[in-house]
Order: C-alpha cells, then sequence, then structure tokens
C-alpha cells in the first residue's frame, strides 16, 4: 500500500481526468507509474538492447552482413566486372 500526498491544485487536475475518462484516481495514478517506470527501463539499456529484435529482420540479404561485409563485397565486385 502507498499513500501520496498531492498539492490541492494537481488533486483537482486528477480528479478532472478521472471524471472525464471514467476511471478511479488509483487506475490513473498507477498507469502513470508504469509508464514511468517503462521510460526509465527503457533509458538505462543500450541502444543494442533496444533495438536487438530489430536487427535482422529487413527482407533479403543476409543476418550476417555487418561482420561479412569484406567477403560479401567482393563476391558482389568479382560477378559484376568477371569476363
Amino acid at each position: 500500500m502507498l499513500t501520496v500526498r498531492l498539492d490541492i491544485q494537481f488533486e483537482k487536475l486528477l480528479q478532472q481526468l478521472s471524471n472525464k475518462k471514467g476511471l478511479s484516481k488509483s487506475a490513473i495514478v498507477k498507469k502513470a507509474l508504469e509508464l514511468y517506470i517503462e521510460k526509465e527501463k527503457q533509458q538505462t539499456q543500450s541502444p543494442y538492447e533496444l533495438g536487438k529484435d530489430l536487427f535482422g529482420t529487413g527482407k533479403g540479404g543476409t543476418r550476417d552482413a555487418s561482420t561479412q561485409y569484406k567477403s560479401i563485397l567482393k563476391e558482389k565486385l568479382h560477378g559484376k566486372h568477371a569476363h
């Protein structure tokens, strides 16, 4: 259980939002904390961790193009200029 003290102005804004959305103030605060915590987690992750599910998802090509670029380039140049 957690108790939070809000200033009067913020309490009024929260109550207005609660009425407008048809949600309890607790539900709004829980969602806000959830979003805040998720944002904080993302800020502590490395760029690799943030995008690792996207790497290698492009259509075509090879998944190891970044480590095999020299051999891939040689193959393409050899194929283009082969006589």
